[in-house]
């Protein structure tokens, strides 16, 4: 089993997106016995939290499910769990490398999205800009479900 683990600094609104918009990739792709997906935070001032309502919406519009999502802060041993740990921006980088030095599996999701000029997810916390931040979410998961398909010899179903 394949396991993927997106990180933002609080776990309400980039990671829990990128949760739910790649779990539904990975099922739209018939992969849902080959890829597990998760999400957590840096922090821990929001564990146990429902997504945030600009994040909610975003998903909501678009059908994708997330009442089942729950901010929760990184453990140790998720470094050992996850085959991927992808993070929203170079602060979230150096947090895990801080907590981890010697993960080789960690990098940011739009390492995935090469064609995009943008390198980093902005917090729509700040900036209120969910939906910007959906369509980078959105490009970065399809890159990310490719290589993950291309690496493990797994077929997505068209």
């Amino acid at each position: 089993m394949v396991q993927v683990l997106f990180v933002c600094l609080g776990n309400i609104c980039r990671s829990p997106m990128a949760e739910a918009v790649f779990r539904q990739m990975v099922q739209a792709a018939g992969l849902s016995e080959q890829i597990r997906v998760d999400s957590a935070g840096l922090g821990d001032w929001h564990a146990g939290e429902p997504p945030h309502h600009g994040t909610k919406k975003v998903l909501r519009d678009r059908g994708i499910r997330h009442d089942d999502l729950r901010a929760r802060q990184i453990e140790r041993g998720d470094f050992e769990t996850f085959t991927y740990i992808l993070c929203m921006d170079d602060q979230n980088l150096a947090g895990l490398k801080k907590l981890a030095p010697e993960a080789n599996h960690i990098c940011k999701l739009l390492d995935f999205a090469p064609e995009l000029d943008e390198r980093e997810v902005e917090d729509p916390y700040y900036t209120g800009r969910f939906e910007h931040v959906y369509q980078l979410i959105e490009q970065g998961c399809r890159g990310l479900l490719q290589k993950i398909c291309q690496d493990h010899g797994f077929t997505a179903k068209p």
